[in-house]
């Protein structure tokens, strides 16, 4: 199977490591073309465009940082659907709102192509390991075909159904994140402001109900109010708050804490923080 691979972000770059680690043919394709070099190490072929990565492959995946991005890469003469044809597939793995999925769909169909959206759970390390969750929607066709591949990229898969379920899941997914990641931040401004050692409040979190991942991942640095390894860039997950209130707006659905949080991270973008990982959130909370 022929596999081209647009955007080589943070996430995409490891992803499309992994698929020529397994041994995929894979064409790579990135604004910056510098970041092609370290897959064309690994036996990438680098496409003139995102439409030339689609007429060379069978499945042309996307991984794109915001609704914009994938526009950009998408439409025009030398955009993704201009290479489609009758019986590729389109598989667009980027974080964005489901209408943009919908359209792209969409665009694929009118080709003779399929398309699969299938954002992903998980930030750098995950991607690296492999171990990403990845939630899949669309033209039930491309996931069956196009499993092999994911599964060099996740460990966990899931299929929802209709394009647009999977971005509305991640939305949802990342929401409960950004508020742990914001309660995270807030018990150890107060622990630390009241006295408490900041390593034993985070061994209390690690041994109760509370317990998870991110906490062990984040919590230390927090605490020490050190560099963070970019891992998840702030500015993508306000992005992805920003969508989920739309979709949230749009249904109905009123997300109390999640229109404050959101306010919290458009002042640490504010405060120059964008380029950093969220969790550099926790130094707008910090005293």
């Amino acid at each position: 199977m022929k596999v081209g691979f647009v955007g080589l972000g943070i996430m995409g770059s490891a992803m499309a490591a992994n698929l020529l680690k397994a041994g995929f043919s894979v064409s790579v394709w990135n604004r910056s073309v510098d970041k092609c070099a370290p897959l064309v190490e690994l036996g990438a072929t680098v496409a003139a465009s995102p439409r030339a990565a689609a007429e060379s492959s069978d499945i042309v995946i996307a991984m794109m940082a915001t609704p914009a991005a994938v526009q950009s890469v998408r439409d025009g003469s030398e955009g993704i659907v201009a290479g489609l044809s009758a019986g590729k597939g389109y598989l667009d793995m980027s974080t964005v709102d489901g209408e943009t999925s919908v359209k792209s769909a969409m665009l694929a169909h009118e080709k003779g192509a399929l398309f699969l959206e299938a954002p992903v759970a998980g930030s750098r390390k995950p991607a690296e390991d492999a171990t990403l969750v990845i939630m899949a929607a669309g033209d039930r066709v491309l996931y069956d075909s196009s499993l092999p591949l994911l599964e060099k990229m996740g460990r966990k898969i899931l299929f929802l159904g209709e394009t647009g379920n999977a971005a509305r899941m991640k939305l949802a997914n990342n929401l409960v994140m950004c508020g742990m990641l914001t309660a995270l931040s807030e018990g150890i401004a107060l622990a630390a402001g009241s006295g408490l050692d900041s390593a034993q409040f985070l061994e209390v979190l690690d041994s109760g109900a509370v317990s998870n991942p991110m906490f062990r991942m984040k919590g230390a640095l927090i605490a020490a109010n050190t560099e963070f390894p970019v891992a998840f860039p702030l500015k993508h997950m306000q992005k992805d708050l920003r969508l989920a209130l739309q979709l949230a707006e749009e249904v109905g659905q009123p997300l109390f804490a999640t229109a404050t949080i959101n306010e919290l991270y458009k002042t640490a973008l504010a405060q120059g923080l964008g380029d950093e990982d969220f969790a550099a959130v926790s130094r707008v909370i910090r005293k």
